[in-house]
């Protein structure tokens, strides 16, 4: 009668240890139920990146006679207001042009063309909007390249490596973010994952995606947009070793001045 109930607790004890395990591991994978995703229909998105206030662009101008572009392209001088600087030819590379600084009104000031509006617009339509403006200077249709100089991100959090990135390619996913940052430790949350975003009018959204979920690829916020931050949320053990810790550091300390105390005592006692 004992051995049988015996049985049934270690049974039991079996059991709930395996749903508990079950549980635990549904929690690890990333991107789970991929069918969800593949069954969806999906619409091409426009992936351009808009310029916001405190992005830094540089802008080359180029035709097939250098000279009549050089006044249009100035080398970087130290300033970013596109006021000062040396003029140069075709070739310039795009490290050694001036940078432009979007001011908060979304406006920079390019030379000969003065003030131009560039916020809230993609890199395309910036540069068919300086071609349009250089028709009157230029006898044929020039091109135009803009780069973003500062697009970066930040991953915060439960990952190997936090610290912030800069994207030369002006294009990063969430995935890819977190791979820059060594992947998420054993303590991120996989399904607590915030995106902290400042759009064009600086308010502030906070977003909290699921990597468990396959249909996270197909959120509007999985694409990352330029000083995007990413905070991964430790979970309950990570939160339990900090209190460990401190509990710990402040019951040596407290437990060194007692006996500090005590030896004190010792010392007065024995006079």
């Amino acid at each position: 009668m004992v051995m049988r109930k015996l049985k049934r607790l270690t049974l039991g004890a079996l059991l709930a240890f395996l749903l508990v395990s079950c549980q635990s591991y549904k929690k690890v994978p990333y991107l789970q139920d991929t069918a969800f995703v593949n069954d969806t229909e999906q619409s091409v998105r426009q992936t351009g990146v808009k310029v916001m206030p405190k992005d830094l662009l540089t802008i080359a101008v180029s035709c097939s006679t250098p000279e009549l572009a050089a006044p249009f392209n100035l080398v970087n001088s130290g300033t970013a207001n596109g006021t000062e600087g040396k003029t140069v030819g075709q070739r310039t590379a795009s490290s050694a042009l001036q940078q432009y600084l979007v001011d908060n009104q979304g406006n920079i000031n390019f030379p000969v063309l003065g003030e131009i509006h560039v916020g809230g617009l993609t890199k395309l339509e910036i540069e068919n909007l300086i071609i349009d403006k250089l028709k009157v200077y230029l006898k044929e249709a020039p091109l135009v390249t803009v780069r973003i100089v500062n697009y970066r991100i930040s991953v915060l959090g439960e990952v190997t490596k936090p610290g912030s990135f800069v994207v030369s390619n002006e294009k990063i996913n969430l995935l890819e973010a977190l791979a820059m940052a060594g992947d998420l430790t054993i303590y991120g949350m996989r399904d607590n994952v915030k995106l902290i975003r400042t759009g064009q009018d600086n308010k502030q959204e906070i977003i909290t995606m699921d990597l468990n979920k396959a249909e996270t690829v197909l959120s509007p916020y999985y694409q990352l947009q330029q000083n995007d931050i990413i905070y991964v949320t430790p979970n309950k053990t990570k939160a339990k070793n900090s209190d460990i810790g401190t509990n710990m550091g402040l019951w040596f300390s407290a437990t060194s001045i007692l006996v500090s105390l005590a030896n004190i005592l010792v010392i007065l006692l024995n006079k």
